[in-house]
């Protein structure tokens, strides 16, 4: 074998191995990268139900505010009724 044809398989040895191990990483990195994926769409569907379940609970508190201030004026009502 002579030097330029040893230096030509050594070559095609090194791309083959370079591209043996960048597919190597490529395939390793995958999965992790899809479970990454898979978390994040979770914590965004997490978080929209969390703002829709805080909305609802201030609706709630709106609500319970608007009794309160009711029962109040009742309250005052029926004193100033019994005051008379």
């Amino acid at each position: 074998m002579t030097n330029a044809s040893s230096t030509y398989l050594s070559i095609a040895l090194g791309a083959v191995v370079c591209a043996m191990i960048s597919w190597l990483v490529f395939a390793l990195q995958k999965k992790p990268s899809a479970k990454q994926e898979e978390n994040l769409k979770r914590l965004n569907d997490l978080n929209e139900s969390h703002d829709r379940i805080l909305r609802l609970i201030q609706q709630f508190q709106k609500h319970q505010e608007h009794l309160l201030d009711q029962i109040l004026s009742m309250d005052k009502k029926i004193d100033s009724a019994i005051e008379k």
